[in-house]
């Protein structure tokens, strides 16, 4: 009668040994030959009438084979659905000679398997020590912001020359060179620039520019290092590379224009937030600085979250690393090299801590994400995608959009990832006790800049 044997082979790794006796597989084995007389196709006899000895001799090898290896992973799946093991991904069948399968001398035979096991998870989110990065919204924040909407929302003109700061250049940027003669196969690409974004010497050389007037120019000189980079990824040239700042471009103005600024008055106040009905100016910047406020504490709340992250991910966790190294190696369509499996096992084992410490909790506090809750997130997606479109009317059709993504598996998962995420993240904020720090904005960003996930 077939069984399985189970021993330790290493750390959090074990060995499955199948055995098989001769009555295990080959009644299967004869009924399979059988079964195959009645349907093989074999000139000079009846369908249905072909001898079993003859479909033996010309087929008996693979059908034994196949006999054999059924009963194998009957076994060892019904030992791993009885005995319930906590393993990671499917057993890896161990090498062994299966020229030994021999059909005319059915034998007894043993089938090793390795398998590796998930290790115990500990961790105490009490233990964290964390911090609040919190931005405290200044008067200069809203004066940026306010500046920001006044451009925005301003009205285009289009004066004779360049006059100020503020001018808005439509240029063409076309490759010469120091004697201002085009470049064979060199760039040519049209953009809209501010005056202050060139350098102040630069500057200078535009005042009194009108439309159709033009001048060479070198990157380096024209625009200081954060615009530079932008104008040469703009420009599709290579920024690591030392020589594009020093190539010559001739710019041609082709347009000259000027956003004038809103006026701060109660229209401009209820166009830029709309329902709020505001009449003064200090009642906009108060709303303004609950706008700005929010959208900063939103941003705390997602840098808290991954130092929350990297707190978890730093928790000690032994895995079987010989078992998931041969299993990283042969598990994709095309096995990979030992270097290959080094360079990956790093991040591969991150994910797996990451997803043993996540389903963890999810499974111990019975996070979880209803269908409604699907549908109302589909929602949401729905009406992003379609921005500010207008939904007057019947919108009846959101609802038959929606049953058509929940049908959708992928839609489903992806959705339900994002939501069961944010979940576990929410009930993680209340396990911590984070000291509150304040910072800038910069500082913040540059946070979230280095360290997102």
């Amino acid at each position: 009668m077939a069984e399985v044997i189970r021993e330790n082979i290493g750390l959090l790794h074990d060995k499955l040994t199948v055995k098989l006796s001769k009555e295990d597989y080959y009644p299967s084995f004869e009924k399979s030959i059988k079964e195959y007389s009645k349907k093989a196709n074999i000139p000079g006899f009846r369908k249905g009438m072909v001898p079993a000895g003859m479909v033996k001799k010309m087929y008996g090898s693979s059908v034994f084979y196949d006999a054999v290896i059924k009963e194998v992973e009957k076994e060892i799946q019904k030992y791993l659905a009885t005995e319930k093991p906590d393993f990671f991904a499917q057993p890896l069948p161990i090498s062994s000679d299966l020229r030994n399968l021999d059909m005319n001398n059915p034998a007894d035979y043993e089938f090793p398997f390795e398998i590796g096991l998930k290790p115990q998870v500990d961790v105490d989110l009490s233990k964290a020590k964390l911090n609040c990065n919190k931005v405290k919204v200044t008067d200069g924040m809203i004066n940026e912001e306010i500046e920001r909407l006044q451009n925005r929302h301003g009205k285009m003109l289009e004066p004779e020359t360049v006059t100020a700061e503020d001018n808005v250049l439509n240029v063409n940027f076309v490759e010469v060179d120091a004697e201002g003669s085009p470049v064979q196969g060199g760039v040519s690409k049209d953009n809209s620039l501010l005056v202050k974004y060139f350098t102040p010497a630069f500057r200078e050389q535009l005042m009194g520019k009108k439309k159709d007037d033009n001048i060479i120019l070198q990157l380096n000189n024209a625009f200081e290092e954060k615009e530079r980079e932008w104008i040469i990824g703009d420009l599709g040239l290579n920024k690591d590379d030392m020589s594009p700042g020093d190539k010559y471009f001739k710019m041609t103005i082709t347009k000259v224009a000027l956003v004038e600024k809103r006026e701060l008055n109660e229209e401009f106040f209820n166009e830029v937030l709309p329902g709020k009905e505001i009449k003064t100016e200090e009642g906009f910047r108060n709303e303004l600085r609950e706008e700005i406020q929010k959208h900063w504490d939103a941003q705390s709340r997602v840098q808290l979250h991954d130092q929350i992250y990297h707190f978890l991910l730093d928790t000690p966790i032994q895995f079987p690393d010989d078992f998931l190294k041969k299993w990283l190696q042969k598990s994709g369509e095309k096995e990979k090299s030992i270097e290959e499996v080094e360079a990956e096992f790093p991040s591969f084992t991150n994910q797996l801590k990451w997803t043993l410490i996540s389903d963890k909790f999810i499974r111990e506090y019975n996070l979880e994400v209803s269908e409604e809750e699907l549908r109302e997130n589909m929602r949401k997606e729905i009406l992003q995608y379609f921005g500010q479109m207008k939904m007057d009317g019947d919108t009846s059709w959101i609802e038959s959009y929606v049953d058509r993504m929940m049908k959708d598996e992928k839609q489903v998962d992806a959705s339900y990832r994002r939501l069961i995420t944010d979940k576990l993240f929410t009930w993680a904020e209340g396990q911590v006790k984070p000291e509150e720090k304040e910072v800038t904005a910069e500082e913040l960003t540059a946070m979230q800049h280095n360290h997102h996930h």
